[in-house]
Order: structure tokens, then sequence, then C-alpha cells
């Protein structure tokens, strides 16, 4: 009886030494990730300034959309861009930052090193998986808070449908940028794969046209891209007029599922 008894607190002291390591792990790397000026402005910074931007500077983004059903006929015209920029901060997010860390890290060989010590390298990539979702967090909700006070842009009409469609555009598109960081073998060459997906992924999204001028055809396409998905369903969700964007849900967990498990299956420690 008492071995039984000693074993239970040593497991839960060890799984508290693990935690306690874990938390100073992503305490320390998101220290280093702050010092990242680059990082730091295109994943919290860009949407927000390219936002605020497009509605500052082009005069029919600040005109109420009068072709658009009540109450959305005296929102500003800039409104129905909001769920597209969203969308492309998890794309910057997700394409540009992570995949770079990750490779860097692979390139350094930092993952090696970690893995002959008591840290696994898993936690560091854990800890970056959590900077990284924190700072699409914050890079949402100051695009979405800069709308709102700035350009006068109203609320959501279904926030459900909209953070249901949020939280599988990040899983789908992480997951996309977890799969670019396990073949490359250098920071440089997961960029440069990054910005191949990233930029063609903009056009059928609605950054380079927007959503409600977008032809059919670049609509159906982007239908089936995990980016273009989840621009439609957060318009879908922001609007609320269309019903339930089951399709665009659908496609993004698709893409979850198909990628996440093929992701972790081909990464590469060294």
């Amino acid at each position: 009886m008492t071995a039984v008894g000693t074993r239970v607190p040593a497991r839960a002291d060890r799984r508290g030494v693990h935690v306690r390591a874990f938390r100073t792990l992503l305490g320390t790397e998101l220290k280093v990730w702050l010092r990242e000026p680059t990082a730091v402005f295109f994943a919290l910074v860009f949407p927000s300034l390219l936002l605020l931007g497009l509605g500052l500077a082009i005069p029919d983004f600040s005109k109420p959309m009068t072709d658009a059903p009540p109450p959305w006929n005296e929102a500003p015209g800039v409104t129905s861009y909001l769920p597209t920029i969203i969308a492309l901060a998890v794309g910057t997010i997700a394409l540009t930052t992570m995949p770079v860390q990750f490779a860097t890290f692979r390139e350094k060989g930092i993952l090696k090193r970690l893995s002959t010590t008591p840290m696994p390298p898993q936690n560091l990539i854990g800890a970056h998986m959590v900077i990284n979702v924190l700072a699409l967090f914050v890079s949402a909700s100051a695009a979405v808070v800069g709308a709102m006070v700035i350009l006068d842009v109203p609320f959501a009409a279904d926030p459900l449908v909209v953070l249901l469609v949020l939280v599988l555009s990040t899983t789908a598109m992480f997951s996309l940028g977890m799969l670019v960081a396990a073949r490359a073998e250098k920071g440089s060459s997961a960029s440069g794969l990054g910005m191949l997906i990233y930029f063609p992924s903009l056009m059928f999204s609605g950054v380079w046209v927007p959503l409600s001028v977008m032809p059919d055809w670049m609509r159906e396409i982007g239908l089936y891209l995990p980016l273009g998905a989840s621009a439609q369903g957060l318009t879908a969700g922001w609007f609320g007029t269309e019903g339930f964007p089951l399709a665009q849900v659908l496609v993004l967990a698709a893409w979850t599922l198909v990628l996440f498990p093929l992701g972790v299956k081909l990464f590469r420690w060294e």
C-alpha cells in the first residue's frame, strides 16, 4: 500500500515539473518572438493597418452600402472587407510566420539538440503554436475593434458562426503551414514556399478582388481553397444574410482532417 501511495504523488510532481517547464519555455520564446520586428509587424499590425488604410483612403469605402439589405445598407462599404481581413490575418501567420520559425529551428539544429535533453522538441513546437494562436487572436481582435471604433463598422450579425469559421480557418491554415514547415530544409525555403501559396490564396479570398464583385468562377474556386472558404464563411457569418455557411465549414474541416495528420507524419526533427 505504501508503494502505491507514493507513486501517485511522484507522477503528479513530474507532471507539475513538466507544466512549469513548458510555462518557462513559453515565456522565453514569447520574449524572443516579440524581438522580431518583421514577424510582429506582419502578424499583429499589418491586417489592421491594411483595413484602416483602405477605409480611410478610399472614399467609396466610407460611403453606405445602399444596395445591401437592411440594416447593412447604412454600414460603410469597408464593412464588406473586414471578414476578408480576418482571413488574411490567419493566412499571414500560418504561411509567412509559423513555417519559417519551425524550419529555422530545424536548420540551426535546435530541434535535434533538444531531443538529447529532458525537454522534448515537441514542447518548442507547442510553445510556438500557442504564441501564433495568441498572435492571431490579437491581430483579429485589433482589426475588428479598429474597424468598429475608427470606421464605424457594425459588429457581426452571427458572432457564433464567425467564431466557428475562425476556429476552423485556424486549424486548416495552421495545418497547411505545418505541412510547409514539415519538409522545408531552411527558413528561406519555408518562406519561399509559404509565399508561393500565400499570394495566389489572397486572390481567391477577396483581398485583390472583393468578394462582392468577384466573378462566379473565382468564388467557386475559392470555396475549395482553405483561405477562400475562410473569407466566404466569415463574410456569411458577419452579414448573416446567406444562411449558415455549411459548404465552407465542411471544406475547412476536410482540409484540417487531411493536412494535419499529413504534416505530423512528414515532419522532420533534423
